[in-house]
């Protein structure tokens, strides 16, 4: 096998995935060359970890403002995506007009308009964008794939899917640059992506309709306000009062996050810490969807972001009956590196029977009976080893199509940007009005 140069865009949390990857596990398909991103102290501290933790060279670094300049010398095969949500259209589109394919992350983009741009960009250049759906690679949800597929249920007809954000990793949306909507087109788009890929490559259909409410009723300083809280902080930092808040995040008690944000700041004044209940919140934190699939299938949605426990819960009914699926997941904080910063799920601690994934099929005039789950260690549920498998050496056995092309991440967040749509006017979306895309 050919070894593929990548260059790489964005080194906050997520990027470490990618660039372990490609310096360990998968060092035999891909060559990472370069770093690029908005902070010079950032992408020194991702190459103190080249050299600390795999012993290799540091990667040359480029500002974001010289990104193509980081391409024409690099002369990569691909660029990796992993910059704030807003900016993933820029660098997807720029890379493919440079004659490179593209890996990104979710979500691919943000809203229609960038959505189209990246369609219209890849219709033009011919290039391949790859956007990394690791939850469709896990065993468990591969497991739901299968019983659907074998027709074990019959023909699906309605799904309730339910989502809950904990109040360690919910939380932590309302502390970053998540919480302004700007950035992320909401959590509607950028985690419920996930779950919008999962329900198109289960039911093997696209969303068509789409009516949504929601709003902030949890986070936020009115809504502390109104609960009778009376102590706030703008982030937690020198504040005193932060020191009693179960919802700080202390940067100085994590190495990795005190060297990748807190010693990084001075630089572009991100601040990782900012209180959960400030001002200035534009992310919703309480969703509900109705949707209709093309298939004629409809599902019900929720996603709330403070819950005790973490994890998922999805019903289908179909013609001969009904699945049921149950998942609890732990809660984590986005670039930590131990668990100072956690809190623990109660749902593993006193209900332990919770900790294992659960399948139940419940047939028409029979007993329900439950069907195995094999767990994998890795994070997403085992997603992420395998989904790096077919990013970087190539997915040429992938009977359940789990590798996910632009198609597949433009209806992902098609569904949440029409959700977005629908709170703002109170009207249903049609998916096809939002981008002209062309068929699978």
């Amino acid at each position: 096998m050919q070894k593929k140069r990548y260059v790489l865009v964005g080194t906050g949390s997520r990027s470490y995935m990618y660039t372990t990857a490609l310096m360990s596990t998968h060092k035999d398909a891909g060559e990472l060359l370069a770093l690029c991103d908005t902070n010079q102290t950032r992408m020194n501290y991702a190459n103190e970890l080249i050299s600390t933790k795999f012993g290799a060279a540091p990667r040359p670094t480029y500002p974001a403002h010289e990104f193509d300049r980081m391409i024409l010398e690099q002369k990569p095969d691909a660029v990796i995506v992993t910059s704030m949500d807003r900016t993933h259209h820029t660098y997807i589109c720029k890379a493919m007009e440079l004659g490179c394919d593209v890996v990104t992350e979710k979500p691919m983009t943000v809203d229609e308009e960038k959505a189209q741009q990246i369609i219209d960009t890849v219709s033009r250049t011919g290039k391949d964008l790859k956007v990394t759906f690791n939850y469709r690679y896990s065993p468990r949800n591969t497991r739901v794939k299968e019983l659907l597929l074998s027709g074990e249920i019959g023909d699906v007809l309605s799904v309730h899917f339910e989502w809950l954000l904990d109040t360690v990793h919910g939380a932590d949306y309302f502390r970053r640059w998540h919480r302004d909507k700007a950035n992320n087109g909401g959590l509607l788009v950028h985690k419920s992506t996930h779950h919008f890929d999962l329900m198109n490559w289960w039911l093997a259909s696209d969303p068509e309709l789409v009516f949504a409410l929601g709003g902030l009723m949890f986070y936020g300083r009115q809504n502390a306000e109104s609960r009778g809280v009376t102590s706030f902080y703008e982030r937690a930092q020198g504040s005193e009062a932060a020191k009693s808040d179960p919802f700080a995040l202390h940067l100085d008690q994590d190495e990795n996050l005190k060297r990748m944000y807190l010693d990084a700041e001075h630089e572009d004044g991100y601040h990782r810490d900012q209180s959960v209940f400030g001002y200035n919140i534009s992310t919703e934190d309480t969703m509900g969807l109705l949707v209709r699939y093309r298939n004629h299938a409809i599902m019900t949605y929720s996603l709330n972001a403070y819950c005790p426990w973490e994890g998922y819960r999805v019903m289908f009914n179909g013609t001969k009956g009904r699945l049921e699926f149950n998942v609890v997941e732990k809660p984590y904080v986005s670039g930590a590196e131990n668990d100072t910063n956690r809190a623990e799920n109660r749902a593993h601690d006193e209900v332990p029977e919770m900790n294992v994934p659960m399948i139940l099929v419940h047939h028409h005039w029979k007993k329900p009976y439950a069907v195995e789950v094999n767990e994998a260690l890795g994070g997403h549920g085992g997603g992420d080893v395998r989904m790096l498998d077919h990013i970087f050496r190539g997915a040429s056995d992938d009977p359940l199509g789990h590798a996910a092309g632009y198609r597949d991440g433009a209806m992902s967040i098609l569904t949440g940007i029409a959700g977005n749509r629908s709170m703002a006017s109170g009207l249903p979306i049609r998916i096809g009005s939002l981008v002209n895309l062309p068929e699978a």
